[in-house]
Protein backbone atom coordinates (compact mmCIF):
# COMPACT_ATOMS: atom_id res chain seq x y z
CA UNK A 1 0.00 0.00 0.00
CA UNK A 2 1.34 3.14 -0.99
CA UNK A 3 2.03 5.52 1.89
CA UNK A 4 1.02 9.05 2.71
CA UNK A 5 1.21 11.71 5.34
CA UNK A 6 -1.65 10.88 7.31
CA UNK A 7 -0.61 7.00 7.56
CA UNK A 8 2.78 7.87 8.59
CA UNK A 9 1.12 9.95 11.23
CA UNK A 10 -0.62 7.54 13.06
CA UNK A 11 2.25 4.75 12.55
CA UNK A 12 4.49 6.87 14.58
CA UNK A 13 1.53 7.73 17.09
CA UNK A 14 0.53 4.00 17.55
CA UNK A 15 4.08 3.29 18.00
CA UNK A 16 3.99 5.40 20.63
CA UNK A 17 0.82 4.29 22.44
CA UNK A 18 2.45 0.28 22.05
CA UNK A 19 5.61 1.65 24.00
CA UNK A 20 3.63 3.27 26.55
CA UNK A 21 1.44 0.62 26.61
CA UNK A 22 -2.11 3.29 25.85
CA UNK A 23 -5.36 1.46 26.06
CA UNK A 24 -7.76 3.58 26.97
CA UNK A 25 -10.59 3.88 24.99
CA UNK A 26 -11.03 7.72 23.60
CA UNK A 27 -14.30 9.95 24.27
CA UNK A 28 -15.77 8.95 21.05
CA UNK A 29 -15.00 4.99 21.40
CA UNK A 30 -16.58 5.06 24.90
CA UNK A 31 -19.23 6.61 23.68
CA UNK A 32 -20.27 4.04 21.06
CA UNK A 33 -19.15 1.15 23.36
CA UNK A 34 -23.11 0.98 24.70
CA UNK A 35 -24.33 0.54 20.99
CA UNK A 36 -22.19 -2.48 19.86
CA UNK A 37 -23.63 -6.21 19.58
CA UNK A 38 -23.55 -9.08 17.02
CA UNK A 39 -21.18 -8.37 13.79
CA UNK A 40 -19.78 -5.05 14.10
CA UNK A 41 -17.05 -3.84 11.61
CA UNK A 42 -14.66 -0.84 12.75
CA UNK A 43 -13.74 0.84 9.92
CA UNK A 44 -10.43 2.58 10.49
CA UNK A 45 -9.34 0.70 13.61
CA UNK A 46 -6.74 2.26 14.73
CA UNK A 47 -4.99 0.80 17.67
CA UNK A 48 -8.13 -1.57 18.03
CA UNK A 49 -9.13 -0.69 21.57
CA UNK A 50 -12.86 -0.54 20.28
CA UNK A 51 -12.47 -3.41 18.93
CA UNK A 52 -11.34 -5.54 21.73
CA UNK A 53 -13.70 -3.90 24.14
CA UNK A 54 -16.43 -5.11 21.27
CA UNK A 55 -15.18 -8.58 21.24
CA UNK A 56 -14.77 -8.80 25.16
CA UNK A 57 -18.74 -8.03 25.25
CA UNK A 58 -19.25 -11.22 22.83
CA UNK A 59 -19.17 -9.27 19.63
CA UNK A 60 -17.83 -10.52 16.09
CA UNK A 61 -15.57 -7.81 15.02
CA UNK A 62 -14.10 -7.20 11.51
CA UNK A 63 -11.27 -4.44 12.12
CA UNK A 64 -9.81 -2.43 9.28
CA UNK A 65 -7.70 0.04 8.90
CA UNK A 66 -4.40 1.31 6.82
CA UNK A 67 -1.85 1.14 9.36
CA UNK A 68 0.38 -1.93 9.44
CA UNK A 69 1.36 -1.22 12.99
CA UNK A 70 -1.73 -1.16 14.63
CA UNK A 71 -2.94 -4.21 12.97
CA UNK A 72 -0.13 -6.17 13.50
CA UNK A 73 -0.46 -4.78 17.48
CA UNK A 74 -4.49 -6.24 17.40
CA UNK A 75 -3.69 -9.24 16.06
CA UNK A 76 -1.44 -10.16 18.85
CA UNK A 77 -3.49 -8.36 21.25
CA UNK A 78 -6.95 -10.04 20.24
CA UNK A 79 -5.32 -13.88 20.20
CA UNK A 80 -3.58 -13.23 23.77
CA UNK A 81 -7.02 -12.97 24.59
CA UNK A 82 -8.40 -15.41 22.27
CA UNK A 83 -11.10 -12.74 21.15
CA UNK A 84 -13.62 -13.48 17.91
CA UNK A 85 -11.46 -10.62 15.80
CA UNK A 86 -10.90 -10.58 12.32
CA UNK A 87 -7.80 -7.88 11.62
CA UNK A 88 -6.77 -6.44 8.11
CA UNK A 89 -4.82 -3.84 6.86
CA UNK A 90 -6.86 -2.24 3.68
CA UNK A 91 -6.78 1.56 1.83
CA UNK A 92 -9.92 2.21 3.00
CA UNK A 93 -10.26 4.62 0.42
CA UNK A 94 -10.64 1.68 -2.51
CA UNK A 95 -11.89 -0.30 -0.38
CA UNK A 96 -15.20 -2.10 -1.09
CA UNK A 97 -17.23 -3.90 2.16
CA UNK A 98 -19.02 -7.48 1.77
CA UNK A 99 -21.08 -9.06 4.40
CA UNK A 100 -23.82 -6.95 6.66
CA UNK A 101 -23.08 -6.46 10.18
CA UNK A 102 -25.45 -5.29 12.80
CA UNK A 103 -23.27 -2.38 14.01
CA UNK A 104 -20.91 -0.26 11.89
CA UNK A 105 -18.36 2.23 13.85
CA UNK A 106 -16.22 4.47 11.65
CA UNK A 107 -14.65 7.10 14.19
CA UNK A 108 -12.24 9.54 13.53
CA UNK A 109 -11.27 7.60 10.12
CA UNK A 110 -13.75 9.29 6.77
CA UNK A 111 -11.67 12.84 6.87
CA UNK A 112 -8.60 11.22 6.06
CA UNK A 113 -9.95 10.38 2.44
CA UNK A 114 -10.60 12.73 -0.45
CA UNK A 115 -14.16 14.23 -0.50
CA UNK A 116 -15.49 11.46 -3.28
CA UNK A 117 -14.03 8.53 -1.64
CA UNK A 118 -15.44 9.15 2.07
CA UNK A 119 -18.65 9.76 0.33
CA UNK A 120 -18.49 6.69 -1.29
CA UNK A 121 -16.82 4.81 1.87
CA UNK A 122 -19.42 6.29 4.17
CA UNK A 123 -22.19 5.15 1.44
CA UNK A 124 -20.39 1.68 1.52
CA UNK A 125 -21.04 1.89 5.35
CA UNK A 126 -24.71 2.29 5.15
CA UNK A 127 -25.56 -0.10 2.57
CA UNK A 128 -23.99 -3.17 4.51
CA UNK A 129 -25.84 -2.38 7.54
CA UNK A 130 -28.73 -4.46 8.46
CA UNK A 131 -32.11 -3.10 9.04
CA UNK A 132 -32.06 -2.04 12.41
CA UNK A 133 -28.49 -2.00 13.06
CA UNK A 134 -26.95 1.01 14.08
CA UNK A 135 -24.49 3.29 12.62
CA UNK A 136 -21.51 5.17 15.09
CA UNK A 137 -19.88 8.14 12.67
CA UNK A 138 -17.50 10.67 14.11
CA UNK A 139 -15.68 13.48 11.56
CA UNK A 140 -13.71 16.44 11.56
CA UNK A 141 -15.75 19.37 10.25
CA UNK A 142 -15.51 22.75 9.18
CA UNK A 143 -13.76 24.73 11.98
CA UNK A 144 -10.65 22.50 12.64
CA UNK A 145 -7.78 24.40 12.41
CA UNK A 146 -5.57 21.47 13.59
CA UNK A 147 -3.96 19.91 10.32
CA UNK A 148 -0.70 18.82 11.26
CA UNK A 149 -1.96 15.00 10.96
CA UNK A 150 -3.58 15.75 7.50
CA UNK A 151 -2.05 14.78 3.91
CA UNK A 152 -2.16 18.08 2.18
CA UNK A 153 -3.86 16.06 -1.01
CA UNK A 154 -5.84 14.05 0.73
CA UNK A 155 -8.42 15.33 3.24
CA UNK A 156 -11.89 16.39 3.70
CA UNK A 157 -13.21 18.73 6.42
CA UNK A 158 -17.44 18.27 6.22
CA UNK A 159 -19.70 20.86 6.74
CA UNK A 160 -21.26 20.46 10.17
CA UNK A 161 -24.65 19.11 8.85
CA UNK A 162 -23.39 16.66 6.78
CA UNK A 163 -23.83 13.51 9.31
CA UNK A 164 -26.95 14.86 9.25
CA UNK A 165 -27.86 15.00 6.13
CA UNK A 166 -26.48 11.52 4.91
CA UNK A 167 -28.63 10.05 7.62
CA UNK A 168 -32.12 11.51 7.06
CA UNK A 169 -34.29 9.15 7.84
CA UNK A 170 -32.52 7.58 9.92
CA UNK A 171 -33.24 6.79 13.85
CA UNK A 172 -31.10 9.72 15.25
CA UNK A 173 -29.83 8.06 18.47
CA UNK A 174 -27.47 11.21 19.13
CA UNK A 175 -25.95 13.71 17.72
CA UNK A 176 -23.52 16.06 18.50
CA UNK A 177 -20.68 18.55 17.66
CA UNK A 178 -17.61 18.87 19.93
CA UNK A 179 -14.38 21.04 19.88
CA UNK A 180 -11.64 20.24 21.91
CA UNK A 181 -7.76 21.81 21.81
CA UNK A 182 -5.08 21.37 19.73
CA UNK A 183 -1.27 21.81 19.63
CA UNK A 184 -0.06 25.48 18.50
CA UNK A 185 -3.39 27.16 19.66
CA UNK A 186 -5.53 25.06 16.88
CA UNK A 187 -8.94 23.44 17.46
CA UNK A 188 -10.52 20.03 16.30
CA UNK A 189 -13.92 20.35 15.81
CA UNK A 190 -16.31 16.86 15.59
CA UNK A 191 -19.35 16.21 14.70
CA UNK A 192 -20.69 12.52 15.76
CA UNK A 193 -23.68 11.11 15.13
CA UNK A 194 -25.20 7.44 16.47
CA UNK A 195 -28.43 6.45 13.60
CA UNK A 196 -30.51 3.40 13.59
CA UNK A 197 -31.21 2.28 9.50
CA UNK A 198 -35.15 1.93 8.75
Amino acid sequence: MSSNHSVDFFERQFERQIHRAESALNPFEQAALPHLRGRVLDFGCGMGNLTLAAARQGCSVLALDASEVAIAHLHQAAATEGLAVQAQVADLARHRLSGEFDVIVSIGLLMFLDCASAHRALGDLQAHLVPGGTAVVNVLVEGTTYMDMFDPSTHCLFPRDFLQTRFAGWEIIDARYQDFAAPGNTVKSFATIVARKP
